[in-house]
């Protein structure tokens, strides 16, 4: 079994007087965070707040861009062009790093969100720009790409490091991508199917899909969502498993690309 691997959780998705997830619980538990940056999710206040959170923690801080989209929490296709992509990616980065500067820290990955994030694992000119927009606000961040997706070609073609990540409460397809949200058996909530899902793929080294198909990938970290009322204690319960198998769960600033 891999002897090192990463968790992280999309994070610091509340807004105003809207409370989104349990980010202290689960600051305690992942080794890198997500922040939403204030397009999808998140605001000035949730950010700093985050950002804060997560240095207390030695929790490494990433950007989570995505859509312009409020209202459907980032969830919802918008056609852009891939230079305007490109540059909301740089925007989003920025502000994140604005704060981690006033906090005495600093943004060392990023990972998109949701539509825009299933966009680019099948579209290489999205996630090309994605790529680019990265680069533009650091060419030392680190690319958190889902596996098996173009972002993860894009990210090496750029000359980024590249994180190829699967997911702790999300179900596959034959094609690599997570089972549609609109399907019952989308999301993970049963710990214990969440425990055998990590592990699994841990040890073929792979994502392996609802009708065992094995997609072969070097699988670097493990994504929870955040807003989901089961999160901590899906990623609770795969922590303290990784640890019975001897592995060491660490930030993606001190993994080996």
């Amino acid at each position: 079994m891999t002897q090192q691997i990463n968790l992280n959780a999309d994070i610091g998705e509340s807004f105003g007087n809207y409370t989104i997830g349990d980010d202290t619980a689960l600051m305690k538990i992942i080794k890198s965070a997500n922040v939403a940056c204030g397009f999808h999710a998140g605001d000035p206040t949730v950010m700093t707040q985050t950002v804060r959170l997560a240095k207390e923690n030695g929790v490494s801080i990433g950007a989570h861009p995505g859509f312009n989209d409020l209202w459907g929490f980032g969830r919802r296709q918008i056609k852009m062009n891939a230079r305007e992509i490109e540059y909301m990616i740089t925007y989003q980065i920025g502000a994140l790093q604005a704060i981690a500067h006033a906090a005495s820290t600093k943004v060392t990955h990023v990972k998109p969100h949701g539509a825009l994030n299933n966009m680019a694992h099948v579209d290489r000119d999205i996630a090309t720009a994605i790529a680019r927009g990265i680069r533009a606000a650091d060419a030392d961040l680190i690319f958190v790409a889902n596996a098996c997706s173009e972002m993860v070609a894009a990210g090496h073609a750029t000359g980024l490091r590249v994180a190829e990540e699967a997911y702790v409460d999300r179900t596959y397809g034959d094609s690599g991508l997570m089972t549609s949200r609109t399907l019952d058996n989308a999301i993970i909530r049963d710990p214990d199917v969440a425990v055998r899902q990590v592990m699994s793929f841990i040890e073929e080294q792979a994502i392996i899909t609802l009708s065992g198909k094995r997609l072969p990938s070097r699988i670097r970290t493990f994504c929870t969502h955040g807003d989901e009322p089961t999160a901590v204690a899906l990623a609770g319960k795969v922590r303290e498993e990784l640890a019975r198998r001897g592995v060491d769960v660490l930030p993606l600033t001190e993994m080996t690309f």
